[in-house]
C-alpha cells in the first residue's frame, strides 16, 4: 500500500512539473523605436528574455529531481519487496526444519 501510494506522488510531482515546462507558442513582436535625431529603430522580438529562460531551466530542473527521485522510489520498493522475499524465504526453511526435528524427537 505504501509503495503504490508513493507511487502515486511521485507521478503527480512529474505531471505537475510537465505542465510547468510546455511550451507555449509565441510570436514575434517588431516595435519601431525613433531616436532623437529623427532616425528609427527597429526591434523584432523573439524568443523569451533571459528571465523567461531562468524560469524555464529551473522548471526543467525541477522536473528533473522529481524524475530521479520516482526512479529512486521505484528501485527502493523492488529493493524492500526482494528483501522481504528472501526473509520470508529464510523464515520458512527454518520453520521446516524445526517442525521436522520435533517430529523426529517425538517420535
Amino acid at each position: 500500500m505504501k509503495k503504490a501510494i508513493l507511487l502515486l506522488a511521485s507521478l503527480a510531482f512529474t505531471t505537475a512539473a510537465f505542465a510547468q515546462t510546455t511550451p507555449t507558442q509565441t510570436t514575434p513582436t517588431t516595435e519601431v523605436k525613433v531616436r532623437d535625431n529623427g532616425t528609427e529603430k527597429v526591434v523584432t522580438k523573439t524568443g523569451k528574455t533571459n528571465v523567461g529562460q531562468a524560469l524555464d531551466n529551473t522548471a526543467d530542473a525541477a522536473g528533473n529531481v522529481v524524475k530521479k527521485a520516482g526512479h529512486a522510489i521505484k528501485s527502493g520498493a523492488k529493493k524492500t519487496g526482494h528483501a522481504m522475499k528472501r526473509t520470508s524465504q529464510k523464515v520458512s526453511r527454518k520453520a521446516r526444519a524445526s517442525t521436522s526435528k520435533m517430529e523426529e524427537k517425538s517420535e
